[in-house]
């Protein structure tokens, strides 16, 4: 089990409840072990932050942006936040919410891929 800052679950509680349409979308498309048959958590609490979907058995964060992520200070807090959890051993992959929306069977594939690699290399 990974740590994470105990005062983080009730904003991940709040986060998994007010879903933006994009991560509701993704989400019915990774829960009930539906990509290899590995789990996802939602709104997950990882260190100092919460990310949107964790994959532990692959060591796998998908990100869903919104617009607040792409003026200079969200890409700077986005790449701080890359760098943490890949100091932890995650891969994290980012989509926005316009991709995910309109491309999601581009989106959901592209992941599948990564975790076929990836379980691929590992067993």
């Amino acid at each position: 089990m990974r740590r994470y800052r105990p005062h983080l679950r009730p904003r991940a509680r709040y986060l998994r409840n007010t879903a933006t349409d994009a991560e509701c979308l993704l989400w019915q498309r990774l829960r009930r072990k539906q990509l290899h048959a590995v789990q996802f958590y939602r709104q997950r609490p990882l260190g100092n932050w919460i990310v949107d979907f964790f994959a532990p058995a692959v060591e796998l964060v998908v990100e869903v942006d919104g617009g607040g992520h792409f003026d200079a200070a969200g890409l700077r807090r986005d790449a701080i936040r890359t760098a943490a959890l890949n100091a932890m051993g995650l891969t994290v992959l980012r989509y926005d919410n316009l991709q995910v929306l309109r491309e999601t069977d581009a989106v959901v594939e592209a992941i599948w891929w990564w975790m076929a690699e990836r379980l691929g290399a590992d067993r």
